[in-house]
């Protein structure tokens, strides 16, 4: 029954060539994912998709019975935390400013399993690479729906204006957005959600600063704010370098980031798992 659900897609389509139930298929299907302890589908309204857990019985299955031996002792070791891969993608930042102490404890816990990280070059290009299925979890900046992601907020990081310490409004410590309007600025990523929403924001207060520099990422941003070239308009972030000084900006909603996933309730226990690590 679950090769064939792997070969249809659909339960319903099953059901028919089958002369059963949908529900009886279904419940073949729970009670095999109840024996192995894993989601195997991501249930979709259109059909069902194969986890990764999933795959790899499906895998077994075409292999005999020799190799469903050898899946089910795997996806028992992967239930049980044991082994297996934890797939991340995001941005090239975010690591060093959000995951490290999040990585040494997790490996700490697990010392077996693979954390597999994978660059994105924008939030968008993250979730996509978790829609299709390349990536358990990306570290995103939350943005609009993308079917066939789900989003979970976790922490909203405040506007702040990146300069050095010498800079003159350095000594501020409010900073108005009609101020930005004179700033040297330097552009976010093009078509980044981050750069959509800070210019969203700006046009709202008639702020429209010209750019004098452009960057690929934030911590290039703050290297030309550290080497005074420029004032950067970032979200604040941990690790901001010594000779930079954040002010804050007035008026203007924090970004947020967090998780954005194929489905939270068929991840395996271990992207769970890293996820609440990071998150708490």
């Amino acid at each position: 029954m679950f090769v064939a659900v792997c070969e249809a897609g659909s339960l319903s389509a099953v059901a028919r060539a089958m002369s059963c139930s949908q529900s009886a298929v279904s419940q073949h299907i729970k009670r095999l994912e109840r024996e192995v302890g894993l989601a195997l589908f991501e249930r979709r309204p259109r059909g069902v998709v194969l986890t990764a857990a999933g795959q790899v019985l499906r895998q077994a299955a075409t292999e005999g019975l020799g190799g469903l031996d050898a899946a089910v002792r795997r996806l028992a070791e992967m239930g049980r935390g044991e082994g297996g891969t934890v797939r991340i993608t995001t941005g090239a930042t975010s690591v060093r400013h959000f995951m490290s102490r999040s990585i040494v404890d997790f490996r700490r816990r697990h010392p077996d399993v693979v954390l597999e990280f994978q660059t994105g070059q924008s939030s968008r290009q993250c979730m996509e690479t978790v829609r299709d299925h390349g990536a358990d979890l990306a570290w995103v900046t939350i943005g609009p729906p993308i079917p066939g992601v789900e989003q979970r907020p976790v922490l909203e990081l405040p506007w702040v204006l990146a300069v050095h310490v010498d800079d003159p409004l350095a000594a501020r410590t409010l900073i108005r957005p009609a101020d930005l309007a004179a700033i040297r600025h330097i552009a976010l990523p093009e078509h980044s959600i981050s750069r959509v929403s800070l210019e969203t924001q700006l046009a709202r207060w008639g702020v429209r600063p010209t750019a004098s520099a452009g960057v690929a990422d934030w911590d290039t941003a703050f290297l030309l704010a550290e080497l005074g070239i420029c004032q950067a308009i970032v979200p604040a972030l941990p690790g901001t370098p010594e000779q930079v000084r954040l002010v804050p900006i007035a008026g203007l909603p924090p970004l947020t980031a967090g998780w954005a996933v194929r489905q939270w309730a068929a991840l395996s226990p271990l992207a769970v798992e890293f996820a609440k690590t990071m998150t708490e």
